[in-house]
């Protein structure tokens, strides 16, 4: 039997935080509360006040610590995944990039591999394919060459062949997609809205078929356009509406800016909000030269001002993340309490991916799936299934 008692943490729990301690048993929480319980045999962690959260969920990251999900091998699958877990991270979703669909099918294999041998990163709660359903006018870093129509006969097979697969992003302009989103929201699969250039109707149209979520939202989608002479709505503007409509942000305080990280709060509010880091391989690594994608055939770029960008620096080539530094952000940036910013990143993506009866809270028969971290959200243990897999020496 696996067992730690937690004491003296600031626990943040249900959108509140209380002074007390927390018991894991194996692979769940026991106890959380107030009361000194006893725990005989227990491995004892002074949070000495330090904040005692939920793990983080990153619904939408490509990689980190040098390595892609694109890369194709089991190595970088868990090499990212123990960087995310350094970082606060106790469950991410593998993303993909457009592609053929022989590697999109390698990769599915891969994630199969690398989900069996994951013993020390942060955990994988499905995937995520990012396209290739997407609008060449937004196509942002998603590579041109591979963009299409969703088609019955293409995306039913890639359904059928891949049992792991938890969200799929399109752009809901397209011809058929409507239908291609009814089907996701059939089989349980989150459908997402991105680098698209819908009119306000036409996002409309895909919520009502199953789509509630926007992928990376301000990034490759459409605003305010005329269309022959008229003036139309566009993504940004159904994003804000829509109450129903979740909206993912990169939180880095770069692709999403603070005067607009004020202006979702002030308009969405924290419940409708989720964090990402959306990263690359340069997460958690040194500053400069890097690939964006696989490494065989993957585009140079640079990181540098905390953004990777393009050899030329004309535009973003990824974000570099992580997700304490996406909840120090908010907090420091966009001015949540520690709270909200926690809410953001924990219950709400827990909520959307469907997980919320297990993941994104803290309290008892909930998975012990735990982050510690000091009030500049600098992460001092991590503890996924009740093991520690990370702590700050």
């Amino acid at each position: 039997m696996n067992l730690i008692k937690i004491i003296n943490g600031t626990i943040i729990t249900g959108g509140e935080s209380l002074i007390g301690n927390v018991v894991l048993k194996d692979r769940v929480i026991d106890y959380l509360g107030t009361e000194d319980i006893s725990a005989d045999g227990a491995q004892i962690i002074d949070a000495k006040g330090l904040y005692v959260a939920p793990g983080f969920i990153d619904m939408h990251t490509h990689g980190a610590g040098g390595a892609d999900f694109m890369d194709g091998t089991v190595d970088a699958y868990l090499t990212a995944a123990r960087m995310h877990a350094v970082h606060g991270t106790t469950l991410l979703y593998p993303t993909t990039l457009t592609s053929t669909n022989e590697a999109l099918f390698a990769s599915f294999e891969t994630y199969r591999k690398a989900e069996e041998m994951n013993t020390d990163g942060a955990r994988f709660g499905g995937m995520h394919l990012e396209g290739p359903y997407f609008s060449p006018m937004y196509a942002g870093a998603q590579d041109p060459r591979y963009l299409r129509n969703p088609r019955p006969e293409e995306y039913l097979e890639i359904l059928d062949r891949c049992p792991a697969l938890a969200r799929w992003s399109f752009a809901p302009e397209l011809e058929g997609a409507e239908e291609f989103a009814a089907e996701l929201k059939k089989r349980g699969i989150v459908a997402s809205i991105g680098h698209t250039n819908a009119t306000f109707q036409e996002c409309d149209a895909a919520y009502k078929s199953g789509a509630d979520l926007m992928t990376h939202f301000y990034s490759c989608m459409s605003t305010v356009s005329r269309r022959n002479a008229f003036r139309y709505a566009g993504t940004i503007e159904y994003g804000y509406i829509q109450d129903g409509m979740h909206l993912e942000i990169i939180a880095d305080g770069i692709h999403v800016p603070q005067d607009l990280l004020h202006l979702l709060l002030k308009i969405k509010g924290v419940e409708r909000i989720a964090l990402v880091t959306d990263s690359m391989r340069a997460a958690g690594m040194p500053e400069g030269p890097s690939i964006l994608g696989p490494l065989s055939d993957g585009q140079e770029v640079i990181v540098e001002d905390g953004v990777a960008k393009l050899m030329d620096k004309s535009a973003f080539a990824g974000s570099v993340a992580t997700a304490d530094r996406l909840v120090r952000t908010m907090v420091q940036i966009a001015g949540c309490s520690i709270t909200d910013a926690v809410r953001m990143i924990t219950e709400n993506p827990a909520r959307i991916m469907g997980i919320s009866d297990r993941k994104g809270s803290l309290k008892a028969g909930m998975d012990a799936d735990l982050v510690i971290f000091d009030e500049n959200i600098n992460v001092r243990n991590t503890i996924i299934e009740g093991k520690i897999v990370y702590r700050y020496e």
